[in-house]
């Protein structure tokens, strides 16, 4: 047995068992993936995939078992890939984020920086998508790390730690009937025509829960997955914007828009990272989790990758 027919088993499970689709991904032929996985069957005395003719139905009992084994062995093949990459390139190499574009816009701009500052030879790679994505990217090592706020909690595969606490703002033209209240109720909200994030993006569930919880059902006239698209709709005059509050902070205080905080409708929210567990972090990573908080040291980090806690509270 070998890593080559490991890594096509692995991938012919993330590919729902099409193995077009993993040939493809691995950049071979599709006869010599089921050639692979024909050999590491024989050799183990086990059916990976029960078929039906050439085709892959399902995993087996026993290919549950050996798929588990094969994750931990490719892990372990990562960890010891980027051991070697820490001590013969300490400055350099890459770092994949997987996050939501409200992060990448608004809130990582300036960390990365002040990294690119410690680590000039460092590349940065930005991988956007819905939270669910951004958890998907980080457990199949797309990314190293990911960065949202829903969703991450949900994957028993991830350490996933509280990163800040956010709320929502209502983004309103300057003149609006809503501007001078200092305290906008749920009903006032509610008979608006409302321009907000889709429902899988930027604590939107939450909004739609407290609406539901009075009995209210708001008219939401257009989603949108980037709060500048939603501001730009406002300016146009579609209904009163509800946005993520960091998306406001570059809005000059006298400008054509103006906000109002939300948490006493909707609550707080709280960002998360994660990461992979049992996966072994370079320093820059570590360096970078301490310059997006201080509550993320990199001994808690360490910590919380080792398993030796299971909750961490802000």
């Amino acid at each position: 047995m070998n890593l080559q027919q490991f890594r096509f088993v692995a991938e012919a499970a993330r590919r729902n068992l099409n193995l077009t689709e993993t040939a493809k991904a691995l950049h071979t032929s599709q006869p010599g993936v089921s050639k692979a996985i024909l050999e590491l069957e024989e050799e183990l005395g086990v059916d990976i995939f029960s078929r039906h003719g050439k085709r892959l139905r399902r995993i087996t009992e026993p290919g549950e078992r050996v798929l588990r084994c094969i994750d931990v062995i490719l892990r372990e093949v990562g960890n010891l890939r980027r051991i070697g990459e820490e001590y013969s390139r300490q400055d350099s190499g890459t770092l994949s984020i997987a996050t939501t574009h409200t992060q990448a816009r608004y809130v990582l701009p300036a960390p990365l920086a002040q990294l690119r500052r410690q680590f000039p030879k460092l590349q940065i790679g930005l991988h956007q998508g819905n939270p669910r994505q951004v958890a998907q990217m980080v457990l199949d090592e797309t990314a190293v790390l990911g960065l949202a706020t829903e969703s991450l909690e949900e994957f028993a595969d991830l350490v996933s730690l509280p990163w800040y606490e956010w709320q929502h703002v209502a983004v309103l033209p300057r003149g609006h009937e809503l501007a001078d209240c200092e305290s906008i109720s749920m009903e006032q909200l509610a008979a608006q025509p409302l321009v907000t994030y889709h429902p899988s993006f930027t604590g939107r569930t939450r909004i739609d829960r407290a609406f539901g919880a009075r009995g209210l059902h708001p008219q939401v006239v257009l989603e949108a997955i980037d709060a500048d698209v939603i501001k730009t709709y406002v300016r146009f005059g579609l209904g009163v914007g509800i946005v993520a509050e960091m998306a406001m902070r570059d809005d000059p205080p006298d400008g054509d828009l103006v906000s109002r905080p939300l948490g006493h409708l909707f609550g707080s929210n709280v960002a998360r990272i994660a990461f992979k567990k049992g996966v072994v972090l370079r320093n820059h990573v570590l360096v970078f989790t301490e310059l997006l908080s201080d509550r993320l040291s990199a001994p808690l980090l360490k910590r919380a990758l080792a398993g030796e806690a299971s909750h961490f509270d802000l």
